[in-house]
Parts: structure tokens; sequence; C-alpha cells
């Protein structure tokens, strides 16, 4: 039996806590928690925020958690302290993004305050204690995790434990950069601090972040038995010592930033600074680790790169969990796949490792032993990472059935067409899946440029009709343009939008439009640079410029990995729709004659062998032509965005920036092509362009367009 313990809070509790609440606020402080202690005298504090799927870390729950410890110590030392969360999926998501985002600096420095001196208490209790950790245990709650003397998990697919604070450049600052390199050792700590992993439970055990993983259903009776038994005597790693000298810390930090800065090109603050950080922290007396955190943490809290950083944040959660607002979307568990070429497998491949049951057709009995090879090879691949287990890929097998006739299509909620970029093959197809698919079945396809209002034109139900532009490689891209037609239902939409959050993708409602969103804007930018090459700039100096900007692929080498002949073939494509201001390009279309088509032939822009590129010797370049490169295909990328947000292909022109930030890597610290643009300002990007639509041979290039605000 577990008694409860809140009303026995003496009247001085607020002597602790930093700008205590008023006596008003005391009773509603409380809604967040639950602390009892049973007959065997453990501590049991439960965290459950109301109004929330998540738990978090804000001022409030903060300062409520503040007097569960105070409740505590004013009983009297329990034999042991137990913390858990009520949630199904979340353990503690970490703190509230919102209270940084949008505070004044003072209020942010509060809430770190608070945090540090909250966790340094629990860690200073004078028991044991223990959390019992189930779902997302991140950030703050990892911290507050590491206050304590064990942790047990779940072995929960929705258990994962991590920082990754320095994703939207920041540094965890309530003990996480002192305690983890403290825990696990520096090299391990600083690893994991400065890329953000997420581990599961399995790998935190293995690296003994970590004390016990059981089932969920368990945790209680192992943590009865631990606190019974005594804590796990952690063995202090043998080299623990030699990583507190200074001189060998220092060596390590070095080794360290230059992995970072060869992956960043020191773009972004927060990695750099967390190396800064735990190097000093871990080996520092508490109360200046503090300080170090704080500091740090204060520095980047309210930089545009940080305010950027988690914008995007918030924007993706937005767009992977939000229903769509209109239609009722219907549950899809039965998908079709039409192609079983790279795109129809790897389709094939996302669906049915999401709990699909999925038929991957294709008339060529060849072309569906090579699709299967290659998601089986993608599912050794996980296997070798341990990204998942052999029951996994089993599984995701059983649920893949081939097939190279045209069998009825009526059991399937979904069907995704998946062939080549070809308009009257894809009509072909369609008239037959309407013929074979049933009454309700929803029509897409996976088309990166195709227009999906003329091949609706094709089948009796043009509302049943939509696009799902997946990206390549599938497994690795996050987006999925959701493109519709004027025609096509809500209910579709809606269905189509659920079905791809549930795929763990990101989706972006599309208006039907040449290019979409994604190769709209991209297009010009790659076009442009092969006519910078054409005047005689280097394609190494051009792929230089934009990796400097943030790019992570320049776009010479871009163009070879998509493909020349299929960059070309998109680009007629715009250039049809748009011959007013966008031309193609001379050298493309010769290289494509000639069979240089990029990687896959061995020869585009760059020379490959064996599968990779070979090494040029390095070409001088000054700064000045890396900048002119940058800032003319950097203004052309949100020129081009500005129009598609003015034409009002997204919901909101944010989306254009989440859509190109997943969909080709544009730099997350930068915001997307607006937020650079709004950064860069408006009226001084429309007298460049202008100053450089008059310089270009091109009609129209760059002629400025309507520049909406984010």
């Amino acid at each position: 039996m577990k008694t409860h313990l809140l009303e026995n809070i003496v009247a001085d509790k607020d002597s602790f806590i930093p700008n205590p609440p008023t006596p008003a606020n005391r009773v509603h402080s409380l809604n967040h928690f639950k602390v009892e202690r049973d007959h065997e005298d453990i501590a049991w504090i439960t965290f459950d925020m109301q109004g929330s799927a998540a738990n978090v870390w804000n001022e409030n729950t903060l300062r409520e958690f503040a007097l569960c410890l105070e409740a505590l110590s004013r009983e009297g030392a329990a034999k042991a302290l137990v913390i858990q969360s009520a949630k199904d999926k979340i353990f503690i998501a970490g703190a509230d993004l919102k209270a940084v985002r949008n505070a004044p600096v003072r209020r942010v420095e509060t809430l770190i305050q608070l945090g540090q001196k909250v966790f340094n208490r629990l860690a200073a209790m004078p028991m044991p204690k223990l959390a019992l950790i189930h779902g997302a245990c991140l950030g703050g709650g990892l911290e507050l995790a590491l206050a304590c003397d064990a942790r047990l998990a779940s072995d929960s697919e929705q258990t994962r434990l991590g920082l990754p604070e320095t994703q939207i450049g920041l540094i965890p600052a309530w003990g996480g950069s002192t305690r983890l390199p403290q825990l696990l050792g520096l090299p391990t700590g600083l690893e994991l601090i400065v890329t953000g992993k997420l581990l599961k439970p399995s790998s935190a055990k293995r690296l003994g972040l970590v004390d016990q993983v059981v089932p969920r259903e368990h945790l209680e009776k192992a943590a009865r038995k631990m606190i019974t038994e005594g804590l796990p005597k952690r063995d202090v790693p043998l080299n623990h010592a030699f990583w507190k000298l200074p001189g060998i810390r220092n060596a390590l930090a070095h080794r360290v930033r230059n992995q970072v800065l060869e992956k960043t090109r020191g773009l972004y603050q927060a990695p750099l600074r967390a190396i800064e950080v735990a190097t000093a922290a871990s080996a520092a007396p508490l109360e200046k680790a503090m300080d170090l955190e704080r500091h740090a943490i204060l520095d980047l809290a309210l930089t545009p790169q940080t305010e950027h950083l988690i914008d995007l944040f918030f924007r993706k959660e937005e767009a992977s969990k939000k229903p769509y607002p209109r239609g009722v979307a219907m549950p899809i568990h039965e998908v079709a796949v039409i192609g079983a070429g790279v795109m129809g497998s790897g389709i094939a491949h996302w669906a049915a490792s999401r709990g699909n049951h999925v038929l991957m057709q294709d008339i060529h009995p060849l072309a569906l032993a090579k699709g299967l090879g290659r998601i089986q090879d993608l599912l050794k691949d996980g296997i070798k990472r341990r990204a998942l287990t052999r029951r996994d890929m089993q599984d995701t097998l059983d649920r893949l059935t081939m097939e190279h006739t045209s069998v009825p299509l009526a059991r399937y909620h979904l069907v995704i067409e998946a062939a080549t970029e070809d308009m009257e093959l894809k009509k072909k197809i369609f008239t037959g899946l309407a013929e074979r698919s049933g009454p309700d079945a929803i029509l897409a396809t996976n088309t990166s440029a195709l227009s999906i209002a003329e091949l609706a034109a094709t089948v009796p139900h043009p509302e049943r009709v939509i696009g799902l532009h997946f990206f390549n490689p599938v497994h690795r891209m996050p987006l999925v343009e959701v493109i519709v037609t004027d025609q096509t239902s809500d209910d579709v939409t809606a269905t189509a939008v659920a079905f791809v959050q549930r795929l763990g993708k990101t989706p972006i409602v599309v208006k039907d439009s040449p290019g979409f969103v994604v190769n709209r804007i991209l297009m010009p930018y790659l076009m442009e640079a092969v006519r910078l090459h054409e005047t005689g700039v280097a394609a190494e100096v051009i792929d230089e410029a934009m990796l400097e900007f943030g790019m992570p692929m320049g776009p010479m080498r871009l163009l070879d990995e998509i493909g020349l002949d299929v960059a070309d073939h998109v680009a007629n494509t715009l250039c049809a729709a748009y011959p007013d201001r966008l031309t193609g390009s001379s050298l493309l279309k010769r290289l494509v004659t000639e069979g240089k088509l990029g990687k896959k032939t061995g020869q585009g822009f760059y020379s490959y062998k064996d599968g990779g590129r070979n090494r040029k010797t390095v070409i001088h370049h000054d700064d000045a032509m890396i900048e002119h490169v940058q800032h003319r295909l950097a203004l052309l990328l949100s020129n081009e965005a500005a129009r598609c947000a003015y034409e009002g292909l997204t919901r909101q022109p944010s989306e254009i920036d989440l859509a190109m930030i997943l969909g080709t890597g544009y730099p997350p610290f930068r915001g997307g092509p607006l937020a650079w643009l709004n950064d860069f300002g408006t009226d001084n990007a429309a007298v460049e362009l202008r100053m450089l639509n008059v310089s270009t041979p091109e009609p129209n290039a760059f002629e400025p367009a309507a520049f909406p605000k984010t």
C-alpha cells in the first residue's frame, strides 16, 4: 500500500525553491506529480503532466518536482526513491522548447538555474535513487535519470535514451554535459553529447548508461529487487582517471573537434561548444561544472541559428503528427506497389517494415527478383547496424508478396504506381489499375515532376488519385510530397497524410504543379550550377562553395548522383512549363547523348571507379569566387522558393522551408530558403537579383519574385 505524501509538505517549503510561487498557486502546482511511500518504506514519484501526451520540464513542472523532493526530505529519508512516468510512450521528453524559444534571456537563465538546482538536490539526497524508464527519455529526461544512482529501462521499441540538444543548437545544461562523461568516460560521453545519438535500451545497457533492461510490466518488480539486494556495483572505466589528466582531455577534445569540423565545416556552433564544456566539466567541481553548462547554453539559446533549429523541430513535429485538417482518414494496412525498380522496391520495403501487408507487382520476373534482392540487402544491412533483429527481417519478408501477373487488387486500400517517369506509360498502367482495384481504393503515383491531374483524367474516379513523391533512397529520406489536384477528395488527402505519418515519414501537402516544390526549387539551382561550369568555373569550386554554405552535397556531384538523364528529363518538364525564365543546358544534353550519365555510368561531371568518385588535384580558388558562387546559387534557391510561396503551393510558406531541408538537405541552421531570404533582407535580395538578371544571358532567370514573409 502506498500513502500520498504531498499534503504533508510544511509551510516553509518555499525556502528551497528559487523564485517560489505565490501561496495561491501552491495547490495548483501539485497537479503533475504524485508522491507515495509504500509499506516497504520506498518512496515513489510519478510524473504525469496533465493535458499533455508527454512529460516535459518547464518552470511549473520543475517547481512541482522540487516540492516532491521537499516532501520526502521533511518526512525523513526513505529506504529508496523510485521515479517513474505514467505516460504510455514517454518517460520525459526533455525541456519545453517553447519556453526556451519564446522567452527573454532572463527567463531562460531562471529555467536553467532552476533545473540545475533541482537535479543537484535529487543527486544529493541520502537514499538510493532509481529511474524507471519506459518510452522516450531525452534531454532533460535523461539528465534527471543521470542524477539518480541507477537506471532501469523497458525493452520496448518506444524506449530511447539520449541527449539530442546539439541537434537544436543547444547543449545539455542540467548536468548532462557533466554527469554523462563522468558515468561513461569522456570519449563515450563526448560522442553521445556531440552527435545527439539516441540509444536503444540494449545499447544503453552495453555502454553502462542503463543498469538493467526488462519488460515494462516487470520494471517495478525489478526495482524492488534491486533495492533489496543493493544497487549494482558499477565498474569504473579502467582509463577513467587517465581521461581526467588535463593534457589527455585536451588532446581528446582536439581530436573530436577536428572530426566535427570535418563534418560540419564549423557551421554549427553547438557541437563545438559541447566539446569545450563537457571536456572541462567532466573533471571540474560541481559548482564550476554547472557554471560552464549554464553560460554555454545562454550564449547559444537566443542565436538565430538556434531559433531556426528549434522552429524546424516544431514544424517537423507538427507535419509528422498532426492530422490533415479536412476529411476523414481511413486506415491503410494493405498496400500494392506497382513496379519493382529502385523506387518501387524501396517503397515496398519501407511499407512492409512498418507493419503493412504489401504486394509488389512487376510484369518482369527478373525485375521482381532484383527488387526482392534489394529489399533483402537493406534488411541485412539493418541487422548489421543492429537497427533490426533477424526476427524483424523475417516479419518484414513475411508481409511481402511478389507477383508478375495482373492479379485483382480489390483487397488493397492503397495502390502506389512506381514505374519509369514516362507519362504515356503511367497512363496505360493507371487505366489497368482502375479496372483491377476496388471502388474505394486510392490510386497513387510516385513521380518527381509529372502532372497528377493529367494522369487522373485517365481513370473514372479522379478524386481518388493522388501523388506520393518519395525521395531516393526511400529508407533514408524523411520527406514525402503528397500532391493533390483540384479534384482530389479531402478524405483521400487525409488518408494519404496519415499513411505517410504512420510510415515514420514527414508529409508535405503540395498542389499539383510542374516539379511540385522540391524539384521546382532545386532544378533552376542545378541548371545555374551547370551554366557556371560552362563559363569556366571548375565543378570542384562550385561544389566547395555550396558545401561551405552548408549543403550536404555540391550541385555538380548531386547531378551525378541523380543521373544526368533524369535531371535533364525533369529540367525539360520545368522548361516547358516556364519558358519565359528557364532554359535547358546544352552541356547537360551533350553529356547525356554521349552516355555520360553520372555515377551510374562511371562518368559525368566527375569520373568514378568502383562506385567511388576519383579525387582530382585540389584546384586553387579564392574566397571571392566561392562567395560569388554561393551568392548566386543561394539567391536563386530562395527566389524560386518565394515564387512557390506566392503561388500558394503549400498550406503555409514555412512548409516550403521544411520540404527543402528534408528533401535536399538545405542547411537546417539557416532555417530554409525563405528564412534565409528574410535574414538576408527581401529588399536587399531584390536589388541583388536585378543586378544578376542584367548580367545573365538567360532571359529573366533572376527576375525577383514576390517575397512573402515566413
